[in-house]
């Protein structure tokens, strides 16, 4: 490489290989040399230990992903224009997905896999909700939202960059409107005849859980006749699906006060009846016992946990968590009921789980047939290159 002015990271010998895959991650033991003193967020080149130019990386210097790659075309500048074209490409694959007039909750940037790392960007209805998870991506948030604003204009946007994440990157957690604020973060979404509260302000993630759209209607299709209990239940969309679709009791459970609030709510919106409808504020793995030692049975059961593992070493206790939950759940099913099962774990391979799922019946001394392999809605892609995009793996078991 000749501009010898251009920050760049020098690879080490033989380190090139996952970048030749395309892979949009360079880890500091990569990483022989950092010429001209990059700033945290700084587009960097990097280079190959023979000084050939491989691709344009956002540098931070705090991470043990060390830089991510915003282009491997020499050429792009990776500025206002960058953001909007990439923007523009990820929007056109949703709008070809969805009709998006019928679900207009969408998740618009799935970071890597759409080519913006550590860039999440969700639609909801006219609001635009914003994580950025890297030192690159903080870096660059001006010329983001003025791109988005070109791509989506007269939406409000909000950022929730409030993500543990971002310490890791020497970051700070922030939250804000960043255009055309509002009074209030709550918003109502569209999804296959729903309509939904989201709260972008308060609530998990960017506020909803799209991800588990195409799920929600897979219960729908089992629902019809069901007394349901559905764990982990935030605000109740599996159960407003599970009524839709005929349910004849759905029980919600989770810890928050205001998400089981909203629930009652999701239910009323959509016109159903609230009597079909039970809400217990509890820890999941006690009620679950709880329930164990009464008696108790359904005919579906809903498990939706949250993240078990963070990182490899707490992998193995994950596993341990997700086959004793699994195991009790499973002694809840009636003979012949279903479990839908659901890993949000990015380390937990689809394999393993169905391997966690299997030692769980086997515990259970039930008999257990995988009916169905669910995962992310499409609006989550994975990218040949970035099999870490994959991370919702769910499975509905027939239960004997």
């Amino acid at each position: 490489m000749n501009n010898s002015s251009i920050p760049a990271v020098i690879l080490a010998e033989g380190r090139e290989k996952a970048l030749n895959r395309k892979h949009p991650w360079i880890f500091s033991n990569a990483i022989a040399k950092v010429h001209n003193t990059p700033n945290r967020g700084d587009t960097v080149a990097v280079v190959s230990s023979k000084g050939e130019w491989l691709a344009w990386a956002a540098y931070s210097p705090a991470s043990q992903i060390r830089a991510r790659i915003w282009s491997f075309q020499q050429h792009e500048q990776i500025d206002q224009a960058f953001f909007k074209q990439r923007l523009q490409r990820a929007w056109q694959l949703r709008q070809s997905l969805f009709n998006t007039e019928e679900t207009n909750g969408l998740r618009v940037v799935a970071a890597e896999s759409d080519g913006l790392p550590g860039i999440t960007i969700d639609k909801y209805q006219d609001v635009l909700v914003v994580q950025l998870l890297s030192a690159g991506a903080d870096a660059k948030r001006k010329q983001l939202v003025a791109a988005l604003l070109e791509v989506f204009p007269e939406h409000s946007i909000y950022e929730r960059s409030d993500v543990d994440v971002r310490k890791k990157e020497g970051l700070p957690l922030v939250t804000g409107w960043r255009h055309l604020p509002r009074d209030s973060g709550e918003v109502l979404i569209k999804e296959h005849g729903m309509t939904l509260v989201v709260d972008v302000v308060n609530g998990h993630k960017t506020g909803f859980y799209l991800d588990q759209r195409v799920n929600r209607a897979a219960l729908r299709r089992f629902a019809k006749d069901a007394n349901i209990l559905n764990c982990f239940s935030y605000t109740g969309t599996f159960a407003v699906a599970a009524l839709m679709g005929g349910a004849k009791h759905v029980t919600n459970v989770d810890l928050s006060d205001l998400a089981l609030e909203v629930a009652v709510r999701n239910v009323e919106l959509n016109q159903l009846d609230v009597s079909k409808l039970s809400n217990q504020k509890a820890d999941v793995f006690k009620l679950l016992r709880q329930y164990q030692e009464q008696g108790k049975t359904f005919d579906i059961v809903v498990l939706d946990p949250p993240k078990f593992a963070d990182n490899k070493a707490q992998l193995n206790s994950a596993c341990r968590g997700y086959k004793d939950i699994n195991r009790v759940a499973m002694q809840l099913v009636k003979p012949g009921g279903l479990l839908f099962t659901f890993s949000c774990s990015g380390l937990m391979e689809e394999s393993l789980f169905q391997k966690v799922v299997a030692d769980a019946a086997l515990d259970a001394k039930r008999d257990c047939l995988f009916i169905e392999r669910l995962q992310q809605d499409s609006d989550h892609p994975v990218a040949s290159f970035y099999p870490e995009g994959y991370y919702l793996k769910g499975l509905i078991c027939k239960i004997y």
